[in-house]
């Protein structure tokens, strides 16, 4: 009888690891145990195994969604970080560009940088495509107006309107959902009625701190020692990946990202 009841365990247990191969299969995995009041000598208890994600499975998942604002927008004009302490946030204004915006993307993405990319309407109407890889590699966007006119604030309200709410429908018409989080006039051309239109439709007014000069391609070395000078003045930074050749601004972003580094500064989003 001894004999009889040790095989009925083995046979339990044997029976037990088939079925937990079943339910490892199916999601739910049943587990052979001894129990004293069970003829058989076995019973089963059942664990659900969760299915398994796309992570798990290989597959890219999109960057979670951008939650925005908690409240209303300040029309006041962006001059820090989201979390202030020792940290810059670096904006990237002109694009997309073909050529320049992935070389730009390529460099953020060595670091685990994130950025936010001041677009012009057209542009991004254009390249719909780059305005997705911005999305998906974790930036922000920003308006940057349709036809990039520096002399905004000369013009009239119905012209700015139209530069600025029609640039942000082109952005969020290919932007899959995302929405555009700031406004930067070009050249700095803000008008108290731009900043306040932008607010009230979602964007904070964005400046800058640091103007780097990248656009006037003034050499590498000068960049970065714009930025090395500059930077007491605050932790906007100005780059562009568009509106030009723009080889001198991909390698001194990733030079001053390097030197930022070593200085101890974090890097983060303008505040919203």
């Amino acid at each position: 009888m001894a004999r009889l009841t040790a095989r009925s365990r083995h046979i339990a247990i044997a029976a037990g690891g088939v079925m937990a191969l079943a339910g490892v299969i199916s999601g739910t995995v049943a587990v052979a145990t001894e129990d004293s009041g069970n003829s058989s000598g076995a019973s089963s208890v059942e664990l659900t195994v969760p299915p398994s994600s796309d992570a798990t499975r290989g597959k890219s998942t999109t960057p979670p969604a951008d939650p925005g604002p908690s409240g209303p927008v300040s029309s006041e004009m962006a001059h820090e970080t989201e979390r202030g302490g020792k940290s810059v946030a670096l904006t990237i204004d002109d694009g997309p560009d073909p050529k320049w915006t992935p070389k730009t993307l390529a460099v953020l993405k060595k670091y685990g940088i994130k950025a936010t990319f001041c677009m012009i309407g057209p542009s991004a109407k254009a390249y719909p495509d780059l305005v997705k890889k911005v999305l998906a590699d974790g930036h922000r966007l920003c308006d940057h107006s349709v036809d990039h006119n520096t002399a905004m604030d000369k013009r009239s309200e119905d012209y700015q309107k139209q530069q600025i709410l029609d640039a942000k429908k082109m952005i969020e018409d290919v932007a899959e959902g995302a929405k555009v989080r700031y406004y930067r006039a070009p050249g700095g051309a803000f008008t108290p009625y731009s900043r306040q239109l932008a607010a009230a439709n979602g964007m904070r007014p964005l400046g800058w701190s640091v103007d780097t000069h990248d656009w006037q391609r003034p050499g590498v070395d000068r960049i970065v020692e714009t930025v090395k000078h500059e930077i007491a003045n605050g932790p906007i930074i100005l780059f562009h990946d568009g509106g030009g050749e723009r080889s001198q601004s991909v390698e001194a972003l990733s030079r001053c990202i390097d030197w930022l580094k070593e200085e101890g500064y974090g890097f983060d989003f303008p505040k919203i």
